[in-house]
Parts: structure tokens; C-alpha cells; sequence
């Protein structure tokens, strides 16, 4: 493979949750990234010193057009990794417009703007929300797309809209579909700082620590050992490096596309979640039962074996204890910037 880490590499929320720790993932590897983020829900703090920032929208197609001239990207050279959007899920059915403008519509103006530059390369942030209530799992990337909610049509849009383009344009592009991301930079130096976050890690972290009364959880009665729902958790530093290696092979066979599933292959139900951070805190969180939520399925985990195949990935965190103790330390560096108690 050719020494390619001169390339410029454009992180859309890169401010974010995992747009940040793609951002520390490239610089850590030797890249240049480039972030570009609104800061709606992202955090400037989350953004590294020496990475060039830009506050704006990517549908702002001038502003784009500044940020590849001032960066060296076009005209065949640099890539893009794309994580700006909108992911609650709820939300998406209760406010559909707003994921189709910001996860489809703004999606195609940023693909539009990296094709009238000619920008190559571009590794699209997809989810397993595309599959919606798979038949079976483990789930596979040949499991009927499916989605149940607009979040995940969102994204299965960008991912039809990507595949249209680079058959008809000179780029090459990798959708990862990730599974359920947790965790945080075993460094420190970013997690997932989202007030009101939904995710079950975060939200279990958060309440150890006494930002919560205690932990929902949404039914009891699905057909798993303990009856409530099986996800597969992924560490979010596993999923960086997974970025990074997908945009070499991206570079390495530039007529080449790919679709992988980002998971570990294992799945953990939402007791066995809670139950892990009672390990790690020493301390019991309180838990609630309540009724199903819509449109959860029984068990989503994914089946890795195309991207185990296709990229040099070896996981360094699959592990649900770790996953929950970087999360928590985390969680606990965010109380001391923000001077909570």
C-alpha cells in the first residue's frame, strides 16, 4: 500500500460523539484531518489542538468549496468522512422532516459539492437502523434493508444515494452500518457529552453517578434468555480505527466501494448491560421496568464477518466491562469541566 497519509481528510461532526474520536483516530495514525461542524450538538473542546476547524453547515457549498481549495482537496486528491446528521431515533418519527433535511437532503449537497470538486473518496456513518426488525439475527449485509423509522430511512437514502454516484462519478465510497456504539477515548480526551442522550451506556454511566434517579427498561418479555432486549455494543475507539482502515482500502483500490457492519458479533441484553456497571461502580443503579418501546426488535447483532475479511481490523475493546469503564471515566471528567458536583 502506498504511503497515502498526506491526504487531507475532511471529519463532517467532527465535533461530535464519533466524529471526534475518527478525528483522534487519523491524527493518532499520522493524517490530516479537517473538521467541519456546526456545533448543534457538537463541542469545540472535542476538537484537538492543530486541526484546522470550520464552524458551519455541510449543505454551505461555498463554504465547502473554501475549505477543498484552502486544503488541497479536489481535483483527485482527499477524502471525506461524513458523521454530521441527526440520530435519535424517537425524534425521527415524531419530526421525520427534519432527519430527511438533515440526514438525506443536506447528505446530497455535501456528496454534490465533493463531486463538482472531485473529491474521490468518502466513508459514509450508516446504521444498523437500516435492517429495522431483521428476521434473524446475526444480521448480515445481506439482510433485507428494512427501516422502521425515518432515522434509518435517512440513511439508507444517502447510502442508495453514494452507490448511484460513485457508478456515475469518479469517487469510491465505504458505508460502515454500526451497531450500538458506547464507550469513550481510553486517553480521556473525548465521549459522548450530548445532554439528554438516549443511549443505554451513557444513560446507565450517568446515572451511577447520580445525574439520574435511575434506568428505564423498556421491556421485559422479548424472546431472549432474560427477556429483555439483545444489542451488540461496539467500542467507539474500535469503530474510529475501523474508519481509518476503511479509507485506506478506499485509497488502496480506488475502483473499489464497500458496505460493511461495524459490530463485534456478540450481543449483551440490557440487564446484562446494567449489570456490568454494578461491576464496575461497585454500587447498584436502580432499574425500572416499563413497557416495550415501538419497534425494538428481540436481538440486534451483527454479523462481521465481511469487514474481518475485507480490513485489517483487530479490535482492542471488545470487552462490555472496559466499554462501560471508559464510558464512566468519561463521564466523570465531563462532571469536573462542566463544575458539577
Amino acid at each position: 500500500m502506498t504511503d497515502t497519509k498526506s491526504t487531507p481528510v475532511l471529519v463532517t461532526g467532527g465535533a461530535g460523539y464519533i466524529g471526534s474520536h475518527a478525528v483522534l483516530a487519523l491524527k493518532d495514525a499520522g493524517w490530516q484531518p479537517i473538521v467541519i461542524d456546526n456545533l448543534v450538538t457538537g463541542f469545540r473542546f472535542a476538537v484537538p489542538e492543530g486541526v484546522p476547524f470550520y464552524e458551519g453547515d455541510i449543505a454551505d457549498g461555498e463554504l465547502l468549496a473554501r475549505i477543498f481549495a484552502e486544503q488541497g482537496m479536489g481535483d483527485g486528491r482527499g477524502a471525506i468522512m461524513h458523521f454530521a446528521g441527526s440520530v435519535v431515533v424517537p425524534e425521527s418519527v415524531e419530526n421525520p422532516l427534519k432527519y430527511y433535511h438533515n440526514n438525506t437532503a443536506k447528505s446530497r449537497a455535501l456528496i454534490d459539492s465533493a463531486v463538482k470538486a472531485g473529491v474521490p473518496h468518502f466513508i459514509f456513518s450508516s446504521t444498523a437502523a437500516t435492517y429495522g426488525i431483521p428476521e434473524s439475527s446475526p444480521v448480515t449485509e445481506d439482510t433485507p434493508r428494512s427501516p422502521i423509522n425515518p432515522y434509518g430511512w435517512s440513511k439508507l437514502m444517502t447510502e442508495q444515494m453514494l452507490g448511484d454516484v460513485s457508478a456515475a462519478h469518479d469517487m469510491n465510497f465505504c458505508a460502515l452500518r454500526y451497531f450500538n456504539v458506547a464507550g469513550a477515548d481510553p486517553q480521556g480526551r473525548t465521549g459522548q457529552s450530548t445532554a439528554g442522550a438516549t443511549h443505554l451506556i451513557k444513560v446507565a454511566v450517568e446515572a451511577a453517578l447520580g445525574k439520574r434517579s435511575h434506568v428505564s427498561v423498556f421491556g421485559t418479555d422479548y424472546e431472549t434468555p432474560d427477556g429483555t432486549g439483545v444489542r451488540d455494543y461496539i467500542h467507539v475507539s474500535d469503530l474510529a480505527a475501523a474508519h481509518v482502515l476503511a479509507l485506506e482500502a478506499l485509497i488502496d483500490q480506488p475502483e473499489r466501494s464497500l458496505t460493511m457492519n461495524c459490530g463485534y458479533g456478540r450481543g449483551f441484553s440490557v440487564l446484562e448491560v446494567l449489570d456490568a456497571v454494578d461491576r464496575v461502580t461497585n454500587q447498584a443503579i436502580e432499574r425500572r421496568m416499563e413497557p416495550r418501546r415501538a419497534g425494538d426488535p428481540d436481538a440486534l447483532v451483527s454479523d462481521p464477518s465481511r469487514i474481518r475479511a475485507t480490513l485489517p481490523w483487530e479490535p482492542q475493546h471488545d470487552d462490555l466491562d472496559t466499554i462501560v469503564a471508559h464510558a464512566l471515566q468519561w463521564e466523570r471528567k465531563l462532571s469536573e469541566m462542566r463544575g458539577e458536583s
